[in-house]
């Protein structure tokens, strides 16, 4: 019972916690301000929605072909078609519960192209790191182009810099501190950790290793380009957001990221995010609000269409396996 209770709280509390931003976002707009938002909504651009919904199938089409890159030295590659479908119905499976499409991924690539569970999730868990990765790069560009505004915003909202800059200095020095540590300890518990953290490790120098190690940062470039041109088109469907220049959204596009990665498919906090980075210049709520929920509404279409295709028409192609 305690690990079905577990398991329950796992999938249960995410969402809760979604629908209830979601409850809050709507109680904290009047009736006219919901009415404009809904305007918004209902009148976005299909064109731009269209191309928004079309560079995010694109990226989804370029993480297919670059894990064929990851598991060539392995000894595999599975054909293109099977791992589009299959990172599909894995973007769908974190809609529910999540980081189960990671599970799944691996589960299916074994069932359809006979890759042995470990080594197609030890693929994934590289590709994981490597987006961490370009995701702290993002992060790094935009705070070195909105400098000013972003320590002003800080400033403006009460949040002592100099005490932030403290602990992250901290933060830093008691990571190496524990990594010391850890490698210096002989305990069963530090042995896993160690493994765990060399496999990471190697997992991303492998990429500096493989044959196509060109292809693999290209597509990695191109899938984290798709990201943001998902984004950044969506601006025109919405009057207010249209003026605001590429660096300007960028810090919209971070703190929406943030969003996804801490609720289920970024459900109710996603629009939140996006509405208050975009906020700092100027944009108003309505505005915002309406530009952070027609990219989600758009995006989570998308997964959960083609994501049901997929759950549909993967086994139909491989009815032999």
């Amino acid at each position: 019972m305690g690990k079905s209770l577990k398991k329950f709280l796992k999938i249960f509390v995410p969402i809760a916690f979604g629908l209830f931003l979601v409850w809050y976002s709507y109680n904290s707009t009047t009736p006219e301000e919901r009415k404009e938002i809904l305007h918004y909504i209902s009148n976005a651009s299909p064109f731009w929605v269209g191309i928004s919904v079309i560079i995010g199938i694109l990226s989804h089409v370029s993480r297919a072909i670059r894990w064929n890159y990851l598991l060539e030295p392995l000894g595999y590659k599975p054909k293109i078609i099977n791992n589009i479908f299959i990172v599909l119905i894995s973007y769908f499976a974190n809609l529910g519960i999540p980081r189960s499409g990671e599970f799944l991924r691996a589960t299916a690539l074994t069932t359809y192209e006979g890759v042995p569970f470990e080594k197609g999730f030890g693929t994934i868990v590289t590709e994981r790191v490597i987006d961490l990765i370009m995701l702290l790069m993002v992060i790094l560009v935009t705070l070195v182009l909105q400098t000013d505004i972003i320590l002003s915003f800080l400033e403006e909202k009460g949040v002592n810099l100099i005490g932030a800059a403290g602990i992250l200095i901290v933060g830093i020095v008691g990571l190496f501190v524990g990594t010391y540590i850890i490698r210096r300890s002989k305990s069963p518990f530090a042995n896993k950790l160690k493994s765990f953290l060399n496999g990471l490790l190697d997992g991303v120098l492998s990429v500096f290793k493989m044959k196509k190690k060109w292809p693999f940062i290209f597509h990695t470039l191109f899938i984290w380009a798709a990201y943001f041109g998902m984004f950044w088109v969506i601006k025109h469907t919405v009057e207010e957001t249209i003026p605001l220049s590429l660096s300007e959204l960028l810090v919209g596009f971070v703190f929406g990221a943030f969003a996804m990665s801490t609720t289920n498919g970024g459900i109710g906090l996603y629009p939140i995010a996006v509405s208050a980075a975009l906020g700092i210049y100027g944009i108003s709520s309505v505005s915002g609000d309406a530009f952070g929920w027609i990219m989600w509404i758009a995006q989570t279409m998308m997964v959960v269409i083609f994501g049901t295709i997929s759950f549909i028409v993967l086994p139909l192609l491989n009815r032999n396996r």
